[in-house]
């Protein structure tokens, strides 16, 4: 039986807390200044639009089950028609890979209902 089909809504902009949650993140990869200044891009970057599938492939990152309590709470989120805060990305040239600074969770919860779902974000 077919899954049914969901709308993701998102919201115009990330919440506040989730730039320094992507401070913190980001903390962990590269030093202060650099964290610093990628924050800061990130707040003024535009939203940017770029299938699930597509941005779980360019991260490298495993897709977390629905059994994690942050999945969960997002997939009831999606389900009752509340938006999600957009992603928080970060493109690593060196290593060829996509960081996901913030919204890894509200990833893995909309992947979990469409692969092909429209994921708003902002991208650096």
């Amino acid at each position: 039986m077919p899954k049914k089909k969901i709308t993701i809504k998102w919201l115009t902009e990330p919440e506040e807390h989730d730039y320094p949650a992507a401070q913190s993140y980001l903390s962990l990869i590269y030093d202060e200044s650099i964290t610093t200044g990628y924050v800061e891009k990130l707040r003024q970057a535009p939203i940017s639009e770029f299938k699930a599938k597509d941005i779980f492939r360019s991260s490298g990152l495993s897709l977390l089950g629905v059994s994690n309590g942050h999945v969960e709470k997002d997939r009831e989120k999606i389900s009752s028609g509340q938006e999600l805060a957009p992603l928080l990305l970060v493109r690593d040239s060196i290593n060829g890979k996509l960081i996901i600074a913030d919204g890894y969770h509200r990833l893995c919860a909309l992947y979990s209902f469409d692969e092909d779902a429209i994921v708003h974000c902002k991208i650096i």
